[in-house]
Formats: structure tokens, sequence, C-alpha cells
């Protein structure tokens, strides 16, 4: 009896690690260039890197990043497409990774590239526009017209690409008290108070960190324990890291992802963490087309490891999967993500020949199923 007992227990321990190996990938895509619908569902083996095509929105236009509710029933994303820019909110049904479209309203700012969401609201980072605005969220998921709009003002000193305020990305703070935003145009991080139940003063400043003149500050992800924030700066390649306590940052490191003999265009992009926080991981774009690895010292210092190509153009998102086995790359202009195997004790990146083919994929999320 006891060895049946064992052997029943073995048996559901095995199944409940397997069950917890599939995940859900979406891909958010441009579609403007290619033919594609929009939101694409795939289901991931992490044990494998195995994939499949479960589902796909129909006419969604160029959904380029998407943003999951907590309870994983909703989805929602920016669709990208100059002056005539648009929110949307999406039923999600994991299992079987129907997409439903819900309702859309106008962005108030052309170009939104990013946003983010909680129970009550839904925040966007309005690129060309150069603003941030917020939706309140309905019952059933779908979202409101914009309730709040803050306008950013100024320049930068490169000419072609902070002629005015760009705001490149929007993040809640681990305790969900501020929301930093990125202002490439700008080269400043912007810090706001969060008041979620507010009408129409959700965020309100709290203050505003200067980077380096002509950086371009663009993505930032917080370490594992809250106390760092790593971001990296699209126009020079420059990686900074900042200390964080109570919507304070303080400016401890910078160093450049570009090889010391590096001549050509740069483009940084994406910037995440390891699920286990060890590892610091950032795409790089134009003629780089690489990712560079960094180990996270005790000190929250970073230490540089390697920097592999993505074997694509355009390494405009990845993801890293929740057991932190696989890393994929997805590439907007070779239009396909590829599939790195991923050490989880030196942190390096391996190709596994394995890649998903789809159009100019952009943005990469990660759902339990």
């Amino acid at each position: 009896m006891k060895r049946l007992y064992m052997l029943l227990f073995s048996t559901f321990a095995l199944t409940s690690l397997q069950a917890q190996s599939k995940f859900n990938l979406l891909v958010g895509t441009y579609t403007n260039t290619c033919d594609s619908k929009g939101i694409y569902v795939y289901e991931f083996n992490a044990n494998t890197g195995e994939f499949k095509l479960k589902n796909a929105s129909e006419n969604v236009v160029s959904p380029s990043y998407l943003s999951v509710s907590a309870d994983n029933k909703f989805i929602y994303a920016v669709n990208e497409n100059g002056t005539q820019s648009t929110t949307s909110a999406f039923g999600y049904d994991s299992k079987s990774g129907k997409v439903t479209f819900l309702n859309k309203n106008e962005s108030l700012g052309a170009d939104p590239c990013h946003l983010i969401n909680d129970s009550k609201n839904v925040i966007i980072a309005n690129y060309s526009g150069g603003n941030i605005a917020v939706f309140k969220k309905n019952t059933d998921g779908s979202i409101s017209t914009a309730q709040q709009l803050i306008q950013h003002e100024g320049k930068g000193p490169n000419v072609a690409r902070q002629e005015k305020a760009h705001v490149h990305m929007v993040c809640f703070s681990p305790d969900k008290k501020y929301v930093l935003a990125n202002d490439l145009g700008l080269d400043k991080v912007f810090v706001y108070k969060y008041n979620p139940d507010s009408k129409n003063e959700m965020l309100t400043l709290k203050e505003s960190v200067d980077v380096k003149a002509g950086s371009g500050p663009r993505h930032l992800t917080f370490s594992k324990d809250g106390k760092f924030v790593y971001l990296v700066q699209e126009l020079d390649g420059t990686l900074t890291t900042f200390s964080y306590k109570d919507g304070t940052l303080k400016l401890l490191a910078e160093t450049s992802i570009l090889a010391k003999d590096f001549k050509g265009g740069t483009g940084a992009a994406a910037i995440k963490i390891s699920p286990d926080g060890k590892f610091l991981y950032v795409s790089d774009r134009v003629d780089v087309n690489a990712i560079s690895v960094y180990k996270i010292l005790k000190d929250g210092k970073t230490e540089w490891v390697e920097q592999v190509s993505t074997l694509g153009k355009g390494p405009r998102d990845f993801a890293i999967d929740p057991t932190g086995n696989y890393l994929l790359a997805g590439h907007q202009y070779t239009n396909d993500i590829i599939i790195f195997k991923r050490d989880k004790t030196t942190g390096k990146l391996t190709d596994t020949g394995k890649k998903i083919e789809l159009c100019s994929p952009v943005g990469l999320v990660f759902t339990k199923i």
C-alpha cells in the first residue's frame, strides 16, 4: 500500500510539473508591413522549447505592445498607428487562446508604444505624442475614454530624435505606489505618485531624474528585491543602474552595452531580468542585433557576461519563459522569433535551432494557461 501511495504521489508530482512547464506566449505585431492578424497566442513548452499556434485575433491594427490583467482574463494593447492610434481591450481565454475584442478608445497621442494595467486602470506611453494617458477599467474588462492626460514638454540635444518629448515606457514600482516613465526626448525618468482610485488625477508628479544628455532613456526594469532599477538608453547604448527607495532614484553606475571597438548604428531596445533575479538581458538593434548578458551582483551593480547575436534583424522585444529555461527574441524586420536555451548557472544563451515565423513580432509576453 505504501509503495502504491508513493507511486501515485510521484505520478501526481510529475504531472503537476509537466502542467507547469506549459505556458502561453502572446505576441503583438505590426500589421502595416506584412500579413498579420494582430495578436498571436502560442502554447510554449518550457521543458523542450517546442511550440504550437493556438489562436489569433482578427483584424487588429498594429498591437505593438501587450499587457495582461493579473487574473489572466484580459489583454490590453496599444494600436500604434500614427495620429489614428488607439488603445484596445480584449477578453482572453488562456485555455483555448481565444482573443475577443471588447472595445477601443483614442490614445490621445500619436504612436503609443507601451502600457501597463492593474485592477483599476490602464496606463499608456504615447511616443510621438510625448504624453501619458490613463484609462479607467470597466467591470467587463473594457476601458473608458482617457480620464487623465499628462503632457511632457521640452527637447534634448539630438536634433533628429529629441526634437520634443517622447515617452517610451511606463512602469509600476513593485509596491504599486509609483509609476515611472522614461522620456527619450527629454533624457529624463519621471516618477509619479499613483492614486488608483482617483477619478482624473491618478498620476501626480513626485520628481524627475536627469540621465546623460543625448542618451535617450527607453526601457527599465526593477531588481527582484525592488532595491535597484536598471535603465537602458536607446540612442547611445548606455546601461544605467539606480538604487531605488520609496519613489527616489539615485545613480549608482553607468556602462555601455556596446563592444569597445564597435562602429555603426545602435538602437537599444528591451531590458529584462531572469526569473531568479540573477541575470540581466538587454537587446540592441540597428547594426548590433544582439543581446548583452550581465550578472547582477549583491550590491546591485552588473558584471558583463557575454554578447550574443540574436540571429535576426530588429530584436525590438524578447521574453524569458517563467521557468527561466528559454529566452525568445522577436525580430521586427526578419519576421521571426528565435528560441535560445538559457544556462541558469552562467546566464549564457545558446541557439536551439528552433524559431517561430510570423509577421513583424514586436511585443512578447508569457502567461499561464
